[in-house]
């Protein structure tokens, strides 16, 4: 993958930010891009000093105009995209009947549209280049469901579908679409939880801990490389057992 050039959505942070380092270290350009443009450029910084070059773009990936400027932006720079990572989520919780209709417009336009939106003008450029390599991140959750999540859920196992049907449409392009599926992984926001919270949750996994934005990160880094090339529509889970 030296050489190459990833987009990473949600890049600024957390898994984003992991996945950002790991493909770095192979010596892939990173364009990161988030909706937080101060955490972006941080992160560019950061990446730039491991000896890759990196830019960081501000976008709302629910947003076709953002959209098809941070990829216009890329390739102007770097002159070509191998990889997308489409990391970029968000959660509103609540159970169904609490639910507001705008917290679920919010995460299906962030999480799902935002992934069909970044795969579309990522494929306008693969398709040209002949090869290309997209990574959507799903979730346990598409395949389990989870109390409180609806709208959660219902974005992810979208995710996985929408995953499968650009694989069939432009495996003959060269393109490869896959995703990773993370279960319970270690974040800020798990960090917060009061410790009985935490406990319940372990006993759900068979590995008996949480995954780290490492487990994650390494197993987007496999769907990126060339290692994977006959590979395409699969979804890998990351989550200790949990889901099987």
């Amino acid at each position: 993958m030296n050489g190459h050039t990833a987009l990473i959505t949600g890049g600024g942070r957390g898994i984003g930010k992991a996945i950002a380092e790991t493909l770095a270290r192979q010596g892939v350009n990173i364009v990161v891009v988030d909706v937080n443009m101060d955490i972006a450029k941080e992160t560019s910084l950061e990446l730039e000093k491991m000896g890759i070059k990196s830019i960081a773009l501000k976008a709302d990936v629910s947003n076709s105009s953002d959209v098809a400027a941070i990829f216009e932006n890329a390739v102007r720079e770097f002159g070509k995209l191998e990889i997308l990572v489409n990391n970029a989520g968000i959660t509103k919780d609540g159970l169904l009947l609490r639910m507001k209709e705008e917290d679920w417009d919010a995460v299906i336009n962030i999480n799902l549209k935002g992934t069909f939106l970044c795969s579309k003008e990522a494929v306008k450029v693969m398709s040209k280049q002949r090869y290309g390599r997209i990574i959507n991140i799903a979730s346990v959750v598409a395949f389990m469901g989870n109390p409180g999540q609806a709208n959660y859920s219902a974005s992810k196992a979208g995710i996985v579908g929408l995953t499968k049907t650009i694989a069939k449409e432009y495996a003959s392009r060269g393109i490869t679409v896959n995703a990773v599926a993370p279960g319970f992984i270690t974040t800020a926001m798990t960090d917060a939880l009061p410790e009985n919270v935490k406990q319940e949750m372990l006993k759900t996994i068979p590995m008996n801990k949480f995954g780290t934005v490492e487990d994650v990160a390494n197993a987007v880094a496999f769907f990126a490389s060339h290692e994977s090339g006959y590979i395409t529509g699969q979804v890998i889970h990351v989550n200790g057992g949990m889901y099987m």
